[in-house]
C-alpha cells in the first residue's frame, strides 16, 4: 500500500506480458487483454463533476462509471436511465414530484450502502440557496457548476440512511429536463463528506441550516474531491458507486481504474481501464501500444498517426466557441462586437470545424450561427437571423466598432488548454483577420490553462467547448450551454448578467409549448448576438478511434466522451 507506482509498473509489465503471449500464440486464437488505455482530452483535476472544476476539466468522460446516477448521457447525447443505481420517476401532485427509489443492492465499494443522503447533499450544494457574505453581496458556499434544476427543488425528503427520497419542486416551477439532475459523475458520497467535516448527520445538519456546518461540509465539497497531479490521494476519500473504482493516480501511471469488488451489477468485461488524459504525450503512448481507445479534438494532436485503429471523425454535440469577458478590453458591447464581426467563422469552420464527411444539414454541416440551440434542432434555422451580421471577415465594420468602443488599438488574450494545434491554428486564423482592424490578438494557451483564468483577468476570452471545456462536451438537452450564461452561474466565467436571458431561460425551462419554446429562443439568440458574451464557432469535431480487436467501443462524441460503456469494452490481440 505504501508503493501504489511501484505496484502499478508491476501491473503494466504484467499487462504486456500478457499482451506478448497473447501474440506469441498466433493468428489460430485471440487472447483478452486484461487492460486496456483510454486516451481522452479531458483533464483529471477532482472527482466531484458537479463543482465549477469538475464540469470544466470534463470529469463526466473519465468518472461517469466510478460513480453513477439515475441517468447517464448517451452516445447521441441522450439522457438514459442507469436503473443498476435506481430508478426515478414523475408521480402526480399539485407540485412537479419525482419519486427516486436506489437500488437495495447498492454499495459503495467501502462497504457503506448508498441512501437518499447522497441526493440531499447534491441538492443542497447546487440549489445555491446556501450562502455567505461577499463584496457585492451574498454568494454561494458551494462552488457549483450550475443551479438548473437543483434551484427548482422546494425539498428532498430524505430519513437518513433511507433508500426512498422525494423531490418536491416549488410550486411555481417545473423542470422538464428533470433527467439532467442526480446523475452520473455528480452524485457524491455524502458519507464521506460528513466523516471528513465532521457532520454527524448529512441531512439533518442541512436541513437545520446551521452555517457553521454547512460551511464544513461545502468546504470539502468544493475542494475535499480534487486530485492534485502529484498523484497523492487518500483512496478513502473516493469510494465508487459503479463497475470501477480508482486504484491510482499519477502523471506517469495515469488514472488506473480497476473492477469494483462490491458493484452489484454486470462485472466489467475488462478488470481495468487507464485514463490518459490532455497532459500526457498521446503520440508515445500509441507507440507504446498503451491506448486501445482514442477520443480527442479533430486535429488536436498534431500528425497522430492511428494506424492499426478504426478512426472516425465527427461533429460533436460541444460547441466551439470563444467566451468573452465582460471587463477590461472587452468592457463594452463595442469592443465584443468588433471582435466578432472580424472573426472568419466561415474560414475557420472550413479548414479546422468540418468533418471528412460533413452532413448537408443538421450538426457539423457549416459554422454554428446559435448559442444555445443545436443545429439539428428543429428551431436551429428559424432562430438564427441574428447571426448573419458576423458571417466572419467585416474588417470596415470592426474597425468602426473599434472606434466606438473608445478603447483604440484592443489586444486580445486567448486563453485555452495546450498542447492543442487546432486551437493554436484557431487562433492565428484569429489574429490575421482581425489584425487589419486595429485588433491584435495573442495566443495565451498554456499547459496549465484553466477557464478560471478569464474571471481572474489574465486573458480575455477562453477557446473551448460548451462549458469552457478543453475535451468531450456538449448533449442534446444543452443544459450546459444554457446556464453557462445565467448570472451567477459557476460557469459563467465571462461574469455575463443579463436579468432578461436569466427570465427567458427560465421559461424555456418550465414551458415545453412548441411555439413558446421557438419565441423564447428566437429571443435568447437575437438578445445574445446583441451582447455577446460568447462566439460560437461550429460543432467541435471529434476523432475517435478504437483499436483493431476491440469490441463494444461506441463513439460518444458528447460530455460523457466514448467512455461512457468502458465497463463493456473488450480487446483481443
Amino acid at each position: 500500500m505504501r508503493h501504489p507506482r511501484r505496484a502499478v509498473r508491476l501491473i503494466g509489465a504484467l499487462v504486456a506480458g500478457t499482451l506478448a503471449a497473447g501474440l506469441a500464440v498466433g493468428c489460430s486464437s485471440k487472447n483478452q487483454v486484461p487492460s486496456i488505455g483510454y486516451a481522452t482530452d479531458a483533464t483529471i483535476a477532482t472527482y466531484n463533476g458537479g463543482s465549477t472544476l469538475g464540469a470544466s476539466s470534463g470529469s463526466d468522460a473519465v468518472f461517469a462509471r466510478a460513480l453513477t446516477g439515475f441517468f447517464y448521457t448517451g452516445p447521441d447525447g441522450q439522457q438514459v436511465a442507469d436503473t443498476d443505481l435506481g430508478t426515478a420517476k414523475e408521480v402526480p401532485g399539485e407540485a412537479q414530484t419525482i419519486q427516486y427509489r436506489l437500488n437495495p443492492d447498492g454499495v459503495y465499494s467501502d462497504g457503506v450502502p448508498t441512501s437518499c443522503d447522497d441526493l440531499v447533499l447534491a441538492w443542497a450544494a447546487r440549489s445555491g440557496r446556501f450562502t455567505k457574505s461577499g463584496e457585492r453581496g451574498p454568494v454561494p458556499v458551494f462552488d457549483a457548476a450550475n443551479t438548473a434544476g437543483y434551484a427548482d427543488i422546494e425539498r428532498v425528503d430524505c430519513q437518513p440512511g433511507s433508500r426512498d427520497a422525494t423531490v418536491v419542486f416549488r410550486p411555481d416551477r417545473h423542470f422538464l429536463a428533470w433527467r439532467n439532475l442526480f446523475t452520473a459523475g455528480e452524485l457524491m458520497p455524502a458519507h464521506v463528506a460528513a466523516r471528513v467535516a465532521n457532520v454527524p448527520n448529512v441531512v439533518s445538519a442541512l436541513q437545520s441550516g446551521d452555517p457553521n456546518t454547512v460551511g464544513r461540509l461545502a468546504e470539502f465539497w468544493n475542494t475535499g474531491w480534487a486530485i492534485p497531479s502529484s498523484g497523492d490521494l487518500d483512496l478513502s476519500r473516493f469510494p465508487s458507486s459503479g463497475p470501477y473504482r480508482i486504484e491510482s493516480f499519477s502523471q506517469e501511471d495515469g488514472l488506473v481504474l480497476v473492477a469494483n469488488e462490491r458493484w452489484w451489477g454486470n462485472k466489467p468485461s475488462t478488470g481495468r481501464i487507464v485514463v490518459w488524459p490532455k497532459t500526457v504525450d498521446l503520440k508515445q503512448k500509441i507507440g507504446d501500444s498503451a491506448v486501445g481507445v482514442v477520443d480527442v479534438g479533430a486535429g488536436s494532436v498534431k500528425d497522430l498517426d492511428l494506424n492499426g485503429f478504426s478512426v472516425k471523425t465527427v461533429p460533436g454535440r460541444g460547441a466551439e466557441q470563444l467566451v468573452l469577458a465582460t471587463g477590461g478590453v472587452f468592457g463594452s458591447r463595442d469592443a465584443r462586437r468588433a471582435f466578432a464581426l472580424c472573426l472568419p467563422r466561415q474560414a475557420l469552420f472550413d479548414k479546422l470545424g468540418k468533418a471528412p464527411d460533413a452532413p448537408k444539414a443538421g450538426l457539423g454541416s457549416g459554422p454554428l450561427n446559435a448559442h444555445i440551440v443545436q443545429q439539428d434542432s428543429l428551431f436551429y434555422s428559424a432562430v438564427i437571423g441574428a447571426a448573419d451580421k458576423f458571417s466572419g471577415g467585416d474588417v470596415p465594420g470592426a474597425t468602426k466598432a473599434v472606434a466606438t468602443s473608445g478603447a483604440p488599438n484592443p489586444t486580445v488574450r486567448i486563453g485555452y488548454l495546450r498542447p492543442d494545434d487546432r486551437r493554436a491554428q484557431t487562433v492565428s486564423m484569429i489574429a490575421d483577420a482581425c489584425k487589419s482592424a486595429g485588433i491584435t490578438v495573442v495566443d495565451a494557451g498554456s499547459p496549465d490553462f484553466t477557464p478560471a483564468q478569464l474571471a481572474e483577468g489574465k486573458v480575455d476570452a477562453v477557446l473551448g467547448s460548451t462549458g469552457s471545456v478543453p475535451g468531450p462536451a456538449g448533449s442534446i438537452v444543452g443544459v450546459v450551454a444554457t446556464s453557462a450564461l445565467r448570472t451567477g452561474s459557476g460557469l459563467n466565467f465571462g461574469r455575463f448578467g443579463n436579468g432578461r436571458y436569466d427570465a427567458i431561460t427560465d421559461q424555456l425551462a418550465a414551458d415545453d409549448n412548441s411555439t413558446t419554446q421557438l419565441n423564447l429562443l428566437t429571443d435568447a439568440e437575437n438578445l445574445l448576438w446583441s451582447e455577446l458574451p460568447s462566439i460560437p464557432l461550429f460543432a467541435t469535431p471529434r476523432t475517435i478511434a478504437f483499436g483493431t480487436g476491440l469490441r463494444n467501443g461506441i463513439a460518444g462524441p458528447t460530455q460523457a466522451g466514448s467512455g461512457w460503456n468502458m465497463d463493456r469494452w473488450v480487446l483481443e490481440r
